[in-house]
């Protein structure tokens, strides 16, 4: 058996078609690197359409501005936590969250966390809970990115069957 040199072109088919094998191997690698690349590029880009941020919540009855929530990864699991409350008539300077049970009870709403335990399931955030500071209530919740609209926040809570789902606004 005779050994190939390095040195010695390799081709496959004839005259102006032939490719050398060399370059094809390079070809290849190429490829591989752009399409990496895309990959990489388009991770990116979901990546910049994530939950997490400050949003503005809207009452799903009066569609007013209620509050702004700061949403945040924490070893995998997405909180939310309430940074601001706009004015709203009737309502006391630093109100509590009164009717909240266990450790909120009586806590400021501003800074309460409301969002616990989200995990990320491949398209949305789930399994967790969130608390309305209104009424106390604690409800199991799924959130994600309105697919039309990447400014959009979809936010539902469960009780049971029934479910209620909210619109945020992403703070520009």
């Amino acid at each position: 058996m005779k050994a190939v040199s390095s040195d010695i072109p390799i081709t496959v088919g004839t005259g102006r078609d032939s490719l050398s094998v060399l370059n094809a191997v390079s070809y290849v690698y190429i490829m591989k690197f752009i399409l990496t690349g895309l990959i990489i590029l388009l991770s990116m880009a979901a990546f910049g359409q994530s939950c997490i941020g400050k949003w503005i919540t809207i009452d799903d009855e009066t569609f007013k501005k209620k509050s702004v929530v700061k949403l945040y990864k924490k070893e995998g699991i997405m909180y939310g936590r309430i940074e601001m409350l706009f004015p709203e008539v009737g309502r006391e300077d630093d109100p509590k969250c009164t009717e909240c049970e266990g450790s909120l009870k009586n806590k400021p709403v501003v800074g309460l966390l409301i969002i616990r335990g989200m995990k990320w399931n491949g398209s949305e955030w789930a399994g967790g809970t969130i608390v309305d500071p209104e009424n106390g209530e604690k409800y199991k919740s799924k959130i994600w990115l309105d697919p039309d609209n990447s400014e959009r926040l979809k936010v539902r809570g469960y009780i049971g069957l029934f479910y209620r789902t909210q619109t945020w606004v992403r703070v520009k």
